[in-house]
C-alpha cells in the first residue's frame, strides 16, 4: 500500500504515539490488478497502456480526415506535431529530420503523458518512475540509433562513426577508441533512461513526502501551522513537477533527435 493509504486507514498523527511513516519503495509498488501465471498486471502497466491509447487515439482522430481548414481537434494535433517538427527535428537534424517527426512526436507525447499521470486524480503516479519504462524507451531509441548508423554508413563507416576521430596522434588512438565506444554505445542508452527515471522518481517521492507530512502533522496544536506549511510546499512541488514533466519529455525527445542526427552523419 502507498503511504497515503496507510495513513488514511490508520489515522496516524504525531500526537497518537506513532512514528512518521516515511514513504519509500512502497510508494512505487502496487498489488497486481490481475495475474496470469507468473505475470502480474499492475497499475503502472495500466497507466502506460492508457497513455499509449490516448496518444494513438488522439492523433488518429485528429488526422483521419484532414481538412484544409482544420477543425479544433486537427488544429491541436497540428500544433503538437509542428512543435516537435520545428523545435526539435528541424533544429537538430535539419531537413533530413522530417521523416523522423512521427517517431519523435510519438515519443514526446507518450513520455509527457506518462509523466503527467503523477498529478492526475486517481492515477497519481508517473509510470516513468518505474525504471522498466524509461529503459524500454531508451532501448527503442538506441536500436533506432544503431540501425540508422550502420544503414547510412555501412559496417566500416558505422564503426568509424561510433569510435573513430580523425587526426589524433597514434599513441592516443587506443584510449580514444575505448572512450568513444564507452560513451556512444554504453553510456548513451544508460544515461537516457536514468535521466528520465531519476527525475520522475525524485519528484514523486518529494510530493508524497510533503503530502504525508501535512496529514501526519495535522492536529489541534501548534503542529497545524507546520502541517499547513508542508501542504503549501506539496502544492509548490506539484506545480514545479508540471514543468519538470514537460522538460523531461522534451529533453528525452531532443536527445533522441541528437542521436539520430549523429547516425545520419559521416564519422568524425
Amino acid at each position: 500500500m502507498s503511504a497515503h493509504t496507510l495513513l488514511a486507514e490508520a489515522g496516524c498523527h504525531i500526537q497518537h504515539g506513532c512514528a512518521f511513516p516515511a514513504p519509500g519503495l512502497n510508494s512505487f509498488d502496487f498489488k497486481p490488478i490481475f495475474s496470469i501465471g507468473s505475470f502480474d498486471f499492475t497499475k503502472p502497466m495500466l497507466l502506460a497502456i492508457i497513455c499509449m491509447l490516448l496518444v494513438v487515439g488522439f492523433f488518429w482522430a485528429a488526422f483521419r480526415k484532414p481538412k484544409l481548414v482544420p477543425g479544433k481537434l486537427q488544429l491541436v494535433g497540428e500544433i503538437g506535431y509542428t512543435f516537435v517538427a520545428r523545435s526539435i527535428a528541424r533544429e537538430v537534424i535539419g531537413k533530413k529530420g522530417d521523416k523522423y517527426v512521427p517517431f519523435l512526436t510519438s515519443i514526446f507525447f507518450f513520455v509527457w503523458l506518462m509523466n503527467i499521470m503523477s498529478i492526475i486524480p486517481v492515477a497519481q503516479f508517473p509510470a516513468t518512475s518505474r525504471f522498466a519504462f524509461p529503459v524500454g524507451l531508451a532501448a527503442l531509441v538506441f536500436i533506432t540509433y544503431m540501425y540508422l548508423t550502420f544503414k547510412n554508413n555501412g559496417f566500416r563507416g558505422g564503426i568509424k562513426n561510433l569510435v573513430w576521430i580523425d587526426g589524433l596522434p597514434w599513441p592516443l588512438v587506443p584510449l580514444i577508441v575505448v572512450l568513444e565506444f564507452f560513451s556512444n554505445v554504453i553510456l548513451r542508452p544508460f544515461t537516457l533512461a536514468v535521466r528520465l527515471w531519476a527525475n520522475m522518481f525524485a519528484g514523486h517521492m518529494l510530493i508524497v513526502m510533503f503530502s504525508v507530512a501535512s496529514w501526519y502533522l495535522l492536529t489541534p496544536s501548534l503542529f497545524t501551522a507546520v502541517s499547513g506549511a508542508s501542504f503549501i510546499i506539496a502544492l509548490l512541488m506539484t506545480t514545479l513537477e508540471v514543468l519538470i514533466q514537460f522538460l523531461q519529455a522534451y529533453i528525452f525527445t531532443l536527445l533522441a533527435s541528437i542521436y539520430i542526427q549523429g547516425a545520419l552523419e559521416e564519422g568524425h
